[in-house]
């Protein structure tokens, strides 16, 4: 026999089907209206049986009935979390200070702070701006970066804070379109993302840079390749401004996707140039280029098909030593790319393995430091404009990536929380709860676009705005004058640094010189790297 103390697991399953007999009697004997709690008991009951009878979850078998309420907390630990027990500096990924910003500039509510900052400004990795007995005022905060290099013959004009690649497939077509029309109010550009340019973009009416990823949705032929008759056709769209052709992201750096069928739909299909029915894959790598040399080659095809607009590239930094055999391919073929963006490994709108997400590429910080010096060693860093991406929400994050080499930057997130998203971190699922990342209609058409877009137009100038303010009080004219020394940084609690001793400008040049030093092991890996290929002779 059983002690009696092993069998009160089974207590709420034997009190429901109680109440169910009770209620079944209740019912026979004194009203109609026990129905109600016999057929919730009932099912109760059932659910119990069902539980002690199944094998796949051990919790539901000692404990039936009682056992959902484990998976029940589990399914909400998220917004728990969120609403009840995070702090508000918990970076999960983003705190709530960062949100309500966002929310606060999106809606045009007041964003000040009373009673000052909740920062520990004492601890390492606490960092700040610099600021000027002589400060400025400037009036017009539309800081825009011309971007085109000499082979460009239709250069653009960019704000320098856009909205970064989300593909539609990502996104519903609501958010989408929100996005896009915010994008044409404010005056900016919004990446499409690797999904191409769909309907919503086109209703939108805004700019767009059109992003070419090894799937090459919007040019892509029958058997998956590069197809550029298809890719003129997008490319020389009026709204297109800028193409960008992506090596990898922040989220997944290094890894493919697939689009399962029951997932395309028809307007995916028709965005993507793909059939209805079959799985869609991205391979991890691209089909048109496999060495650095080809990969220059490739993009002065795509400038050429595109009339002269500005191409470029995204990549998240890995090898550093590829990242030198692309420049050195620049160098030996003479053919540049119109502007980089480095994408950093905090980047996150695309589900990702946790392994990708948690310890596969690099930081932004230190990605744009290491992109921005290398093309100065190479004495080509005027030569092609660089952006920045990776959890850039605020001014003063804006400021520190043009500190640190930058010409612009891009927010996907940011934006995403400008037209409603909460954080809920169901993106994956389908089941996003304010209709952003969702292709389930239903859902999706709880976002206005119409109302979003003006939230949108909204968070971006306001942005420009507070930076605007931080430029002035730093005694600068343009936010284009942020250098590293305008960054101080505490390292630990007791000592801090200045940021041209933490992310130095290195010398222009200095690779090609024989003659001069070398800097962090740059000349070391720039001696191993190659133009005709990205195979290591040795490993670095």
């Amino acid at each position: 026999m059983p002690k009696l103390s092993n069998l009160t697991r089974y207590s709420t399953f034997a009190a429901v089907v109680a109440l169910a007999l009770l209620s079944m009697i209740a019912l026979l004997i004194w009203s109609v209206w026990f129905i109600l709690p016999f057929m919730a008991f009932s099912a109760l009951s059932l659910l119990g049986l069902h539980d002690v009878r199944q094998n796949s979850h051990s919790v539901l078998r000692n404990y039936p009935v009682l056992g959902h309420i484990r998976f029940l907390l589990e399914s909400i630990r998220p917004e728990i979390r969120q609403y009840l027990l995070e702090d508000d500096h918990d970076e999960e990924p983003f705190s709530r200070d960062a949100r309500s910003l966002v929310y606060q500039r999106a809606k045009g509510q007041e964003d000040a702070r009373p009673f000052g900052t909740k920062k520990r400004v004492y601890e390492g990795g606490y960092s700040w701006v610099t600021h000027s007995v002589q400060p400025k005022h400037i009036e017009n905060t539309d800081f825009r970066i011309d971007i085109g290099g000499k082979d460009c013959t239709k250069p653009y004009s960019a704000s320098i804070y856009n909205i970064s690649a989300m593909s539609f497939g990502s996104l519903s077509g609501p958010a989408i379109k929100a996005l896009n029309l915010g994008a044409k109010l404010g005056g900016f550009a919004h990446d499409t993302g690797e999904g191409s340019v769909s309907r919503y973009h086109k209703e939108g009416g805004g700019d767009l840079i059109y992003q070419v990823a090894s799937g090459y949705f919007g040019a892509r032929s029958e058997d998956g390749s590069f197809d550029p008759e298809k890719y003129a056709a997008t490319a020389t769209l009026p709204q297109v401004k800028m193409i960008e052709l992506k090596l990898s992201q922040g989220a997944k750096p290094g890894h493919g996707g697939m689009l399962p069928a029951g997932k395309i739909t028809a307007e995916i299909a028709e965005a993507r140039g793909i059939p209805m029915g079959q799985d869609c894959v991205s391979p991890a790598a691209h089909s048109a280029f496999s060495t650095p040399i080809e990969m220059c080659e490739f993009i002065g095809q795509l400038r050429h098909l595109a009339g002269g607009k500005p191409v470029g590239f995204k990549l998240c930094i890995g090898h550093q030593r590829e990242f030198m055999c692309m420049v050195k391919a620049m160098l030996k073929t003479g053919i540049f790319p119109d502007f980089i963006v480095v994408d950093g490994a905090e980047g996150g709108t695309g589900a990702a393995p946790l392994e990708f997400a948690n310890h596969v590429g690099m930081p932004m910080v230190e990605g744009l430091t290491f992109v921005h010096n290398t093309l100065r060693g190479a004495g080509i860093r005027d030569e092609i404009k660089l952006g920045a991406a990776g959890k850039i929400v605020s001014a003063f994050d804006i400021a520190r990536a043009l500190a640190l080499g930058a010409d612009w930057c891009n927010s996907a997130r940011g934006f995403m929380f400008a037209i409603g998203c909460i954080q809920a971190q169901a993106c994956h699922t389908n089941h996003c709860p304010v209709g952003v990342a969702t292709q389930d209609p239903l859902r999706a058409r709880a976002l206005d676009p119409v109302h979003k877009s003006q939230r949108v137009a909204r968070f971006h100038h306001n942005t420009l705005k507070a930076l605007g303010e931080m430029t002035g009080a730093a005694g600068l004219s343009d936010p284009s004058g942020f250098l590293p020394h305008h960054l101080m940084q505490r390292q630990s609690d007791r000592s801090m640094v200045q940021g041209n001793k933490a992310f130095p400008y290195l010398p222009n040049g200095f690779l090609i010189d024989d003659n001069a030093a070398d800097h962090g092991g740059y000349k070391d890996r720039w001696s191993r790297a190659s133009a005709d290929s990205f195979n290591p002779t040795e490993y670095v």
